[in-house]
């Protein structure tokens, strides 16, 4: 392995020697605020790395990765979500009896496994960063173990996780057993040099796409997300509903990309079909939601069928839209569970509507915060979740895809109404005297910095819509 090489996987590297330090600083002498301000450290460094990337891209680290302007800029997504998460986590954990220093340590492997899937063009790559990140998840979403859903939910996830990881594996060992490749630009080859893909290879795209399914949490592979998200604590919530989900959807565009699915007419109306599903199951299971980290998970299901809808749409416009989407998804996602974390106190999580009853007048600010992240996930103008939609209408109305659209339209409608609802409930006149929770300084930094960006992509998106154009161009 050349210099270039280990410049090009420096993000990696990073974070990989940072989880071993760590496991050596747990060792030596237990500090939770060491720990946290060792972890900030590392994805900052991570994220520096990026600048010291290969001038030449792509750059391909044979047989197993591709650095390029896509996987740079979606590594750079991934730090960023990762580093606001642990701002949200110090206090959140602080306040719980539990050892916490181990949680870091998971949570840097966890962004490695992330980051390697990000990089990933070879099956190899791909189960290695995925079972990395698997297995992390496993522990960080059973970590505060006195709780009582919590155990359950990391055995829940466990299960489901390894039965869905086998039918990737099974699914990838089919495909490379009839096209002799491992790698998705010879798969690609492979199946333009046939006529019509063999059975095999059919149910090998089928078994993959039952693995790929469970990690984003999209129908029918979608039942784990509401236990999960209610039974983890509320960073690690966070932290699945955006670092994994995200690095497993960047991991499908560029495997789709290679293998050029967008020629086969029955694998679109399977997507199709299930972003369909995922629209009106996620919305309509959502309506029905007191507790605000279950009506999350139902929403981030059916926000992955918008994504679908753009990602179906297939042209450059798709993939700039599907970009652009995860942008404001992992932005308001980040906001919405780090507003669940800082209300939070030793006992219970902030959970339930009625814990958001008169939010505005015991925490204004937290209210207006959580209200903009509510109103950018309902797809309202000036916010990044507006312009997200409307690129995601564009990209569908360039395609025809008609009948999504006006689904997604429904759709949408249905989803403010639960949105709208919540914040009604924020704003509820409360009688009688209360007492105002004390909030963490960085807690609440990272908050107000992810609504001003929020806002920021929602009046001038030009910069970053300008940013994914040029990446677009550069996928190796």
């Amino acid at each position: 392995m050349s210099t270039h090489d280990l410049l090009a996987l420096l993000p990696v590297l990073i974070l990989a020697g940072a989880s071993v330090i760590a496991m050596l600083l747990v060792a030596i002498r237990r500090n939770h605020r060491l720990m946290h301000a060792f972890t900030v450290a590392a994805f900052l460094l991570a994220l520096l790395s990026l600048f010291r990337q290969p001038v030449t891209m792509p750059y391909f680290v044979a047989p197993l990765f591709v650095v390029d302007k896509f996987a740079e800029f979606n590594t750079g997504l991934i730090l960023a979500a990762g580093l606001s998460v642990l701002l949200l986590s110090f206090n959140y954990f602080e306040q719980r009896e539990e050892r916490k220093e181990e949680y870091y340590m998971l949570l840097l492997l966890a962004t490695v496994g992330g980051v390697v899937l990000l990089v990933s063009r070879h099956f190899v790559s791909l189960f290695l960063g995925l079972e990395t990140m698997s297995i992390s998840l496993y522990g960080l979403i059973a970590y505060l173990r006195a709780r009582e859903r919590s155990d359950e939910a990391g055995i829940k996830y466990l299960l489901l996780a390894a039965l869905s990881s086998a039918f990737l594996l099974f699914g990838m060992a089919l495909v490379y057993a009839e096209s002799g490749t491992m790698d998705f630009v010879g798969i690609g080859q492979y199946l333009k040099s046939i006529s019509s893909a063999p059975v095999t290879v059919v149910a090998g795209f089928g078994l993959m796409l039952i693995g790929v399914g469970f990690k984003l949490g999209i129908v029918p592979f979608h039942m784990w997300a509401p236990d999960i998200y209610e039974g983890a604590p509320l960073p690690v919530a966070a932290y699945i509903a955006t670092v994994s989900k995200g690095s497993m959807l960047v991991l499908l565009m560029r495997f789709y990309r290679d293998v050029n699915g967008y020629e086969y007419t029955i694998l679109w109306w399977v997507l199709a079909i299930i972003a369909m599903a995922s629209m009106f199951a996620g919305n309509w299971l959502a309506l029905m939601q007191r507790n605000v980290k279950r009506l999350l998970a139902y929403s981030s299901i059916s926000h992955m069928g918008y994504i679908l809808i753009a990602f179906l749409a297939g042209s450059e416009a798709g993939q700039e839209a599907v970009m652009f989407y995860l942008v404001a998804y992992v932005i308001t996602s980040i906001g919405a569970f780090g507003v669940l974390a800082l209300l939070s106190d030793e006992l219970n999580d902030a959970e339930m509507l009625e814990d958001f009853s008169g939010l505005f007048w015991r925490q204004p600010w937290m209210a207006a915060i959580f209200t903009a992240m509510l109103l950018s996930l309902a797809g309202i103008p000036l916010t990044a979740g507006f312009i997200g939609k409307f690129y995601v209408v564009a990209a569908g109305v360039s395609a025809g895809l008609w009948l999504l659209l006006a689904l997604l339209v429904v759709n949408s409608v249905i989803g403010l109404f639960y949105y709208i609802r919540l914040v009604a409930v924020m704003f509820a006149p409360q009688e009688g005297t209360f007492a105002r929770k004390r909030l963490p300084f960085f807690g609440v930094f990272a908050l107000s910095a992810l609504m001003a960006l929020l806002l920021w992509l929602g009046i001038y998106p030009s910069v970053l819509i300008s940013m994914i154009r040029d990446m677009m161009l550069t996928i190796g």
